[in-house]
């Protein structure tokens, strides 16, 4: 058995500029990654087959998951006459804007480019990866990126300056097709994406905090009030950062003190059940 981790990510910036003909939203975000992991095991078939099971009751077994799209995928492209039994252990919360589906999907592009004995590069595998969903491209790759287009075109940037990451997931979920739906770009505050850049790689940590930016709040917050007074809480209990992940509906707060840790994390627990204090991880995958 193989065991490959699909981290949970981040966004540090997210920007969307206009809505593009193919009815995609360019987009124009810094993402990274946080040692919060699902755990992908992969077991080689001779049958051909692609076998799928979970640890979570919530998520599907079959072709609507994302990490069974990039097995069909890999063996499809490269016709590759074996299977794989894959199982995903869940850690990251589903539908939390942390790309927990993505990331399970870019950990099964790699660890079966090794069971597979394919020896394709990150950037092929990236490249496929786009093909399943915007973040499995970032996924794969790991660390920290500026991403553009959809979501797809990665750029490499350092690793933010170490801090504690606190994440807290209210009890929903959220449609991205519906928040990148009622989005309006005449009335959004767009983040400073070159300013966010800067900060990371002059490793300052408080300009990181102040450059923290996501269009897509406008229409979370208004769908969802409780993200809103979880992002008020965080604030109250002492993060010196706070933003929301993705399309939502999980904030997290940036901490750089151990201190203070413990006292937003149980300050959160009392009214929000997922919560997780965890660490930047920020640096690239190398191959499976």
């Amino acid at each position: 058995m193989l065991y490959v981790k699909a981290p949970a990510k981040i966004n540090l910036t997210l920007d969307v500029l206009y809505k593009r003909p193919d009815n995609y939203h360019e987009v124009e975000m810094i993402m990274t990654t946080v040692d919060l992991a699902d755990r992908i095991g992969l077991e080689l078939r001779d049958d051909e087959l692609i076998i799928l099971s979970s640890s979570s009751s919530i998520i599907p077994n079959d072709d609507r998951n994302l990490a069974y799209q990039a097995a069909m995928l890999l063996k499809d492209t490269y016709k590759v006459q074996k299977g794989a039994s894959i199982t995903i252990d869940k850690e990251i919360p589903v539908a939390a804007g942390l790309a927990g589906g993505s990331s399970d999907a870019a950990a099964t592009l790699r660890g079966l480019n090794q069971l597979w004995d394919l020896n394709l590069s990150l950037d092929t595998l990236a490249e496929l990866g786009a093909k399943i969903g915007s973040d499995v491209s970032f996924c794969v790759y790991g660390g920290t990126a500026l991403a553009t287009g959809r979501g797809e075109i990665i750029q490499q940037i350092p690793a933010p300056p170490p801090c504690w990451i606190v994440l807290a997931k209210p009890k929903i979920g959220v449609s991205t097709a519906s928040v990148y739906g009622g989005l309006n770009l005449s009335e959004v505050e767009h983040p400073n994406t070159k300013q966010m850049i800067q900060a990371i790689e002059e490793s300052n940590y408080e300009l990181m905090c102040k450059s923290l930016g996501n269009v897509l709040e406008s229409v979370t917050f208004k769908l969802h009030p409780e993200v809103v007074m979880i992002k008020e809480q965080m604030r109250k209990f002492g993060a010196d950062g706070v933003l929301m992940s993705g399309s939502g509906p999980t904030v997290f707060g940036l901490v750089d003190s151990e201190l203070r840790i413990s006292r937003i994390y149980n300050g959160l627990r009392g009214f929000c059940d997922e919560v997780y204090a965890v660490r930047l991880l920020g640096e690239r995958n190398s191959l499976a």
